[in-house]
């Protein structure tokens, strides 16, 4: 028995080293994939990115295909990439690779966020870094979907390629860092949202605060009350869509609210002040009796979720019930003529900070993206001098893939002499 234990670890070892042996380089693999060719070419000029990837282990990087490339002129990011806009480009380069290892086969049919590289406060106001939402969907083939700003959706393609640093997943649309509300509002259809903000003097705290969970109604419950919200003061029209907003250390994601699963219901407070309940039932979550019927638009300083209901700081203690479509106002009040949406004459014409960075002049590549160098406002992990020679950076890269690929295959030879110790 035990002669026959140490076949088999001895084998599995063996089986193990080779397979981290034969794992190729961040460079080989993408030079093995013809459909990646692009974002090979576009991630070299990223110099000082290029190089900390090559210092890393265990992250994932979602890496656009050459199709992908080809929707740019389409996307918000066009202008970016047009212009040449390093300091906007490189940005988008670091919300493409997620902390830690995570393969496909992690993944379910709830939503899983995950921190990534992007922690540039001119692009981001949440703890830990902006956050990539994963998700996989039903049906046959399974399919697999990042989630990104203005409700960005990217189909992974092809998932679990293997480097030596960790995971990449090939996906067929650019992720796009999240935006603040004032931006985010007419992607997420909810202007007159955005607008009533700024009407009460609430867009810089909406904007710029961060670990916000937003918990908003739709546009079409906001217009039978347009007139009594139209006619409020400032501070009271403050305070109303203050019960809206959580000011806390956690950002509310879907995966953050009761889920049935251990978790039934909730109670946090609001930026007026006063608790919102949370609970679940009949598969849905609710926010004291609004239900919640879309779930999880990012943005820079947190997450924006659509109840089909207002809610009302003065009615707190009511209760959901699961088994009818829509709840029963708690807020009576009258809408404008037409129904028509309130605050439309003064709706927010913030320009995205996509597009707010003056381009940064350099000499373009043949697909207009340049080798600019190393940026000052980048916060990735750095363990490179940004001022490094190419030659260093080369002979530096290569002795840290040395250096990952010896403590990876350690790590997992660890692991397997633990599990099979563990049947004995």
């Amino acid at each position: 028995m035990r002669a026959s234990f140490v076949s088999v670890l001895c084998a599995a070892l063996v089986g193990f080293a080779f397979a981290q042996e034969q794992a190729p380089d961040l460079t080989q693999l993408l030079a093995s994939n013809s459909n990646l060719s692009e974002f090979s070419t576009l991630l070299q000029s990223y110099g000082e990115i290029y190089a900390n990837l090559s210092f890393q282990k265990d992250v994932t990087l979602f890496v656009p295909s050459n199709d992908a490339f080809q929707k740019i002129p389409y996307q918000v990011l066009g202008a970016a990439f047009e212009t040449n806009n390093s300091d906007i480009v490189r940005a988008v380069l670091d919300y493409h690779v997620l902390q830690g290892l995570h393969p496909s086969g992690a993944l379910n049919g709830s939503f899983k966020f995950f921190p990534t590289w992007l922690q540039n406060t001119t692009f981001t106001n949440t703890s830990g870094g902006a956050v990539v939402g994963c998700v996989k969907q039903g049906g046959l083939p399974t399919t697999f979907v990042a989630i990104s700003g203005l409700g960005t959706r990217s189909t992974m393609t092809t998932v679990d390629l293997q480097f030596n640093g960790g995971l990449v997943h090939v996906i067929d649309t650019f992720l796009v860092p999240p935006q603040p509300l004032s931006v985010s509002a007419n992607q997420f259809n909810l202007s007159a949202i955005a607008a009533a903000v700024q009407a009460a003097n609430l867009s810089d705290f909406a904007d710029l605060t961060p670990d916000l969970s937003f918990f908003v109604p739709t546009q079409a419950t906001l217009a039978t009350i347009g007139a009594t919200l139209t006619n409020d003061s400032v501070g009271e029209l403050a305070k109303f869509l203050s019960y809206h907003i959580v000011n806390s250390s956690t950002v509310y994601y879907s995966a953050n609210l009761p889920n049935g699963l251990g978790i039934n219901s909730t109670s946090v407070r609001t930026a007026e002040g006063t608790n919102l309940s949370f609970s679940f039932a009949d598969n849905s979550v609710f926010v004291n009796s609004a239900r919640i019927v879309q779930e999880d638009y990012l943005l820079s300083n947190g997450v924006l979720h659509i109840l089909d209901n207002v809610l009302d700081y003065n009615v707190t203690n009511v209760t959901p019930n699961p088994s009818i479509a829509t709840q029963a106002p708690v807020v009576t009040g009258t809408s404008l003529p037409n129904n028509e949406l309130p605050f439309t004459t003064i709706l927010p014409t913030t320009t995205s900070h996509l597009f707010s960075l003056a381009p940064t002049p350099t000499v373009s590549s043949s697909f207009g993206i340049s080798d600019v160098g190393a940026s000052t406002a980048s916060s990735y992990p750095s363990e490179t001098d940004s001022a490094l020679s190419t030659k260093k950076k080369k002979g530096a890269a290569d002795r840290a893939v040395e250096v990952n690929r010896q403590s990876s295959l350690s790590a997992l030879i660890g692991t397997v002499l633990w599990g099979l110790i563990g049947l004995l």
